[in-house]
């Protein structure tokens, strides 16, 4: 079967490939396809891909392969909380606890900030309340440097979370878009194999029913068409059921994180301006009201700066995994789990079907041509005569030895890519009984049957690249060479905006609470200092 496994974890990356969307969504069961396009089966480049036929590499490739190697190793190499706090040394690894126990650990200052805010935040308005309730006492006096300042710095950290939340908007909608990309590449990648796969077995299939003259494949030959038939046909199947499904559910995630972090922005904006706002007209209530509120979502935000923080660097990291793995495609890696190169066993099979039906297709046109149409049978032998005469047709040139090794073709010999325009010059007219009137050495019914093997066994043939880079991992490898230069710097571009939005926006919001605080008193103090002089003046003035 076709199938990458996904880890829950990234294939909002890659791929991104797709691994970010296999990892963010399914489980270490759940599968993630990708594949390789190949616009058009009788183009003359050369097609390159990879198609995964099973989750796991064959025994006996991996007996033969004695190389390994750690993805990422020196990016991810951070503290480990689960070791001691060693250095984790184990690379790239998303089915290891200790990478994310390490990558976790950078986001672990947000974490420990929000709590800290969390408590000392709410010790801090507990006394505060304690001493208005308990020790309440008429305000007097007031310092002009505090209010000056407390209301200078009010309108900078209302002006910067107005930026952050800016930047927070900014950066979730082009992370939205990246993420999608990438997405619909992987779909597209994967709808492409579908096709082809689909291609192969419709040619395979259509095989059976070729005949020329009433010569027809071996029986044994068509018998294993229809086994590695059904084999396709339910790898298409479950790629194609898999892909929609997963793409659906991934796409409905990333609409959820946009709404989300939409919401995020516009509450935090609202709160800064309307605290802001209540300050200036001296709302006392209403601002120990939204000190309230911003106190929880403060500690939010300073949670989902440690969230994506640790997205951005699990992002990061894959990225640099994808491009080290690229360069050492055989080696074992972690990525053997995830995205396994090939099954040999069935990508073998496949294969060899398919240069055994081109072999056997090209065996039945050319007995046509060498038992019948270049044989001037005389009439008395009615089953093989049909006036045959003129210059004798060239033979169709096998592309293989029987033992299904590369054979080059032998002069006079015609191509498959072109012995239906050759041919079309040795075709008789016909009388009705089915006997040439004309010079020619077969029938336009002979010619259909001969045309029809010959289109047949050159699909199959123009699809053999494509069949023979399922055994390597060239595909693999243009799919993450792809990802990793067209997706990975807009996806770590923008979750380093969303971060660096949410911590300007918790950072600007958290200190416009204080300065709320700072300046809600210094402006009461300074209105009942003013009424406490002025009432000192009237008292002069009666007396």
């Amino acid at each position: 079967m076709f199938c990458f496994r996904s880890n829950p974890s990234i294939f909002l990356l890659s791929f991104s490939v797709f691994l970010f969307i296999s990892s963010s969504f399914g489980n270490s069961h759940s599968q993630v396809h990708h594949t390789l396009r190949i616009p058009d089966v009788f183009a003359e480049r050369e097609n390159d891909g990879v198609v995964v036929w099973n989750t796991r590499r064959s025994i006996a490739e991996e007996s033969a392969m004695n190389s390994s190697l750690l993805l990422a190793e020196q990016r991810t190499h951070r503290k480990d909380p689960l070791d001691n706090f060693k250095r984790y040394t184990g690379g790239w690894n998303i089915s290891n606890q200790h990478y994310w126990a390490s990558v976790g650990y950078t986001a672990a200052p947000f974490f420990v900030i929000a709590v800290v805010w969390f408590v000392v935040f709410g010790v801090a308005l507990s006394c505060i309340c304690l001493c208005y309730c308990c020790c309440r006492r008429e305000p007097y006096g007031y310092s002009r440097i505090a209010y000056a300042f407390s209301l200078i710095f009010l309108i900078l950290f209302t002006l910067l979370a107005i930026v952050g939340c800016i930047i927070l908007y900014t950066g979730q909608g082009k992370f939205h878009s990246s993420t999608t990309n990438t997405l619909n590449y992987v779909v597209d990648q994967a709808d492409t194999i579908v096709e082809n796969l689909k291609n192969v077995s419709g040619y395979l299939a259509a095989a059976k029913g070729i005949g020329v003259d009433s010569i027809f494949l071996p029986s044994d030959v068509q018998k294993n068409i229809d086994n590695i038939e059904k084999k396709i046909n339910s790898s298409a199947t479950t790629l194609s059921k898999t892909t929609s499904d997963n793409s659906k559910g991934i796409q409905d995630v990333l609409d959820s994180v946009r709404l989300a972090l939409i919401i995020v922005a516009a509450v935090m904006l609202f709160l800064a301006f309307l605290g802001f706002l209540f300050s200036i007209l001296g709302m006392q209530p209403l601002v120990y009201f939204l000190v309230m509120i911003g106190w929880f979502l403060v500690t939010g935000t300073f949670i989902l700066c440690g969230v994506f923080l640790l997205l951005h660097n699990v992002t990061a990291d894959t990225c640099v995994a994808m491009d080290d793995w690229v360069k050492n495609p055989t080696a074992h890696t972690a990525l053997d789990d995830i995205l396994p190169c090939v099954d040999n066993a069935t990508a073998q099979e496949t294969l060899t079907q398919s240069k055994n039906v081109t072999y056997q297709l090209v065996i039945v046109v050319d007995s046509m041509i060498n038992n019948i149409s270049n044989k001037n049978y005389p009439p008395v032998i009615k089953a093989l005569y049909f006036n045959q005469s003129g210059p004798l047709m060239p033979v169709l040139c096998n592309p293989f030895h029987p033992d299904l090794t590369d054979r080059p073709c032998a002069t006079g010999e015609v191509q498959l890519n072109n012995a239906t325009e050759v041919w079309k010059k040795y075709v008789c007219q016909v009388s009705a009984a089915g006997i040439c009137t004309t010079t020619g050495r077969v029938t336009p019914t002979y010619y259909n049957q001969m045309a029809a093997a010959v289109n047949v066994s050159y699909g199959l043939y123009r699809y053999a690249p494509f069949l023979v880079n399922l055994q390597d991992c060239t595909f693999a490898r243009s799919t993450f060479t792809d990802i990793n230069n067209d997706h990975c710097p807009g996806l770590r571009k923008f979750t380093g905006w969303i971060y660096i939005g949410l911590v300007m926006v918790s950072v600007a919001v958290m200190c416009s609470l204080i300065f709320w605080v700072i300046y809600a008193r210094e402006r009461r103090h300074r209105v009942y200092t003013k009424r406490a002089r002025s009432s000192d003046v009237e008292g002069k003035a009666t007396s």
